[in-house]
Parts: structure tokens; C-alpha cells; sequence
């Protein structure tokens, strides 16, 4: 199928816990359409466990999936005939749940004739800020959620160059896991922004990873480490806050030096172009952050862009705008495509400097 525009594509879904659908249009210059974006939640499930469960997580996505399928065409008021392909999370993420969207996916090209695009997750994030900015590639892209920390060089629609990643836990991780040493309910990463206002965040004195390495990776092992034991000994609300402030600062502070690394690397590689800093995932739902981040982006002379809130997190508008521009670009992929656990967005890199090497239960990544 030679693409036309516009093109009208249907999202999946379904790497985590969020059940999501919805329906993008793309124009023939690049306009963006979110004809509708239906997200469901599996928090309320999770929460018991402090934490996603990976069987309860993909057997609601199996019990839910064709309704919010159903929704999003309906809030969109786009019949099946009228999709151009359909999209669909293939990885990385909770295999399970992964399969549970390729599958609903597969199904549905298959039944209607159309193209099916198998999704990178990272590559849908890297594409949020396009679904309601003016984000021309080529930009430096902060991905930085609760699974994920990275910079890419973002060159177009699947070529992303990593110039860093973290070689521990991700931002997001740290987030939760200091959070719910607070005391805070499962998801503890909103609950700690919240907490944090008003803090003094000079109080408490952290550990700061990696100060003075080279390159762009990011650590938040130690962080999460010192920060959990600091919060067994506190005693009150104030005490808590003051942590949680420290927290937040801490986060903040490595994201911009690291990124700042980058932004150096990138500078010198885009010479006299314009420099654009994008970024995304859910961590950047997380006010502070996206403060320091947008301050750092005017000092060094890049623009900043970052999706709405409702785009951070896990959506599939990004899914399905990730699949319109791979099908403008003649991108498809067979029904035998395949449900991949761990899928990075620079294979290159990963294979030739691996983060983490192999071990009895295989590599990581």
C-alpha cells in the first residue's frame, strides 16, 4: 500500500498498566490530529501490591482492550474502514501485556486489509511532543520515565543515536521506590512531588552520582539507597517533606548535568542549526523537573519542548502518530512480528557498550 495522505491511524497500547487506544490523523505537511486518546488505568488493581504485577496487569489488558479499542473509535468518530493502519506497542515493556496489544493489533490488520506498524514504546515517547508542538527533527531528547533514562539524538522517525542512558535505576524508579520508603501509596512518584512542596530541600545532604565522569549516563542507585535510609529515621510530617524536597532537587540537578553534557556533544555535532531540546515520559510530568530542565534548555541557547501532562505518561496517541510516520515513510511490518520485552531504541549502541552484561539470568539489555 503506496501511503496518502491524510493518514488515519489507530494506536495500541498496553506495555505496562494502561490499557490505551486512540486514533491520530496525520497531513500530508506534517499536521497532527488527535482524534481521540482513551486511557485505562489499572492503578486501583496494583495498588494492594505496591507495585505492577505483571499477570494481573496483562489479564486486564486481555478483559478490557477491544472495549477501549471500541471507545476510541467512537470518540473519534472513525469507523474501521476508514483507518489507513493500525499501530501497536511491540515492546519494549511487560511481555505479556505487549503481546496482549500485538495480538489485538495483528488481528485487526488482518481483518480489515491494512498495514500493521509494530511500535517501539521508546519511539513513541520520543514522538509525544509532536502530537501539540512545533518539534522539527532533528532534536536532543531527554527520555526519562519510571523504566526508562536516556539522551538521543533524534535524527527522524527510527534513527535515534544514544549518547547516554542510566546504568542502574531509571529517574522514575527512584521516584517510586524513595516514595513508598516515605510511606507514600503506590503510584509514589506524583505523591512525592506533592509532598515536597514547601520542603527545604538543603536540609538533607545526598549523594551526588557521577560527578565528575565524562559522557551522559545517568545513576540513581545511590540516590535511592541513601534517600530510603534517611527516610526509616524521620518521625514527621516536616521531616518527610524536607526529604521529599531534597529528593526532587537531586533528581533535577543530575537530569540537568548530564543533559547539559549533552547538549555540549549535540551543539558541536549541529554547528549553526537550530538546537531543540525535547523532553519526555512520565518524569517529566513532575513540575520541578520540567522547570530546571526548560531553565537549563534558555541558558544554553535550545529550545525546549515537551508534551502535555496527559501525553508523559503511557498513551497511545504517541503509538499512533509513531505508526503514521513510519507508514509515510513506506515502514511496515508483518504479522509476524514479534512481542519484544526489551527492544533499545540505538541496537548499535546497545550491542557495542552494553549498560549491564550478561549474567546467570542473561543480559539485560
Amino acid at each position: 500500500m503506496t501511503p496518502t495522505h491524510p493518514l488515519t491511524v489507530l494506536g495500541i497500547e498496553t506495555s505496562c498498566d494502561e490499557t490505551a487506544a486512540a486514533v491520530v490523523r496525520l497531513g500530508a505537511r506534517g499536521s497532527v490530529e488527535v482524534l481521540s486518546s482513551v486511557v485505562l488505568s489499572q492503578i486501583a488493581d496494583h495498588a494492594p501490591f505496591g507495585g505492577v504485577v505483571p499477570e494481573i496487569a496483562a489479564r486486564a489488558h486481555v478483559e478490557t482492550i477491544d472495549g477501549v479499542v471500541g471507545r476510541a473509535l467512537a470518540d473519534a468518530g472513525v469507523t474501521v474502514a476508514q483507518l489507513s493502519a493500525i499501530a501497536a506497542t511491540a515492546g519494549p515493556g511487560l511481555v505479556g501485556g505487549v503481546m496482549v496489544g500485538l495480538s489485538f493489533g495483528k488481528a485487526m490488520a488482518l481483518a480489515l486489509g491494512r498495514p500493521l506498524i509494530a511500535v517501539n514504546h521508546l519511539e513513541g515517547h520520543a514522538v509525544s511532543a509532536r502530537l501539540t508542538a512545533d518539534a522539527p527533527y532533528p532534536f536532543l531528547l531527554l527520555l526519562v520515565s519510571g523504566g526508562h533514562c536516556q539522551l538521543l539524538e533524534v535524527a527522524g522517525i527510527g534513527a535515534c543515536r544514544r549518547l547516554g542512558t542510566t546504568i542502574d535505576d531509571a529517574a522514575g524508579e527512584a521516584f517510586d521506590k524513595i516514595g513508598g520508603a516515605l510511606g507514600l501509596a503506590y503510584p509514589a512518584g506524583p505523591a512525592l512531588e506533592r509532598l515536597a512542596e514547601g520542603g527545604d530541600a538543603t536540609r538533607f545532604a545526598l549523594p551526588r552520582a557521577l560527578a565528575g565522569r565524562e559522557g551522559c549516563d545517568f545513576s540513581f542507585s545511590g540516590l535511592k539507597t541513601a534517600a530510603a535510609r534517611l527516610a526509616a529515621g524521620l518521625t514527621t510530617q516536616a521531616d518527610r517533606r524536607d526529604l521529599a524536597a531534597a529528593v526532587q532537587a537531586a533528581i533535577a540537578r543530575q537530569l540537568c548535568e548530564r543533559t547539559a553534557a549533552a547538549m555540549k556533544t549535540y551543539a558541536r555535532a549541529h554547528a549553526g542549526a537550530p538546537l531543540r531540546l525535547v523532553v519526555a515520559g512520565g518524569v517529566a510530568a513532575n513540575a520541578a523537573v520540567r522547570r530546571a530542565l526548560e531553565a537549563l534548555a534558555t541558558a544554553e541557547g535550545f529550545s525546549f519542548a515537551a508534551p502535555p501532562l496527559a501525553y508523559c505518561t503511557d498513551n497511545a496517541a504517541m503509538i499512533a502518530l509513531a505508526g503514521a510516520e513510519r507508514l509515510a515513510a513506506g515502514l511496515t511490518d508483518g504479522l509476524d512480528a514479534v512481542a519484544r520485552p526489551r527492544w533499545p531504541l540505538d541496537e548499535a549502541a546497545a550491542r557495542l557498550h552494553p549498560t549491564h552484561v550478561a549474567g546467570r539470568k542473561g543480559a539485560k539489555a
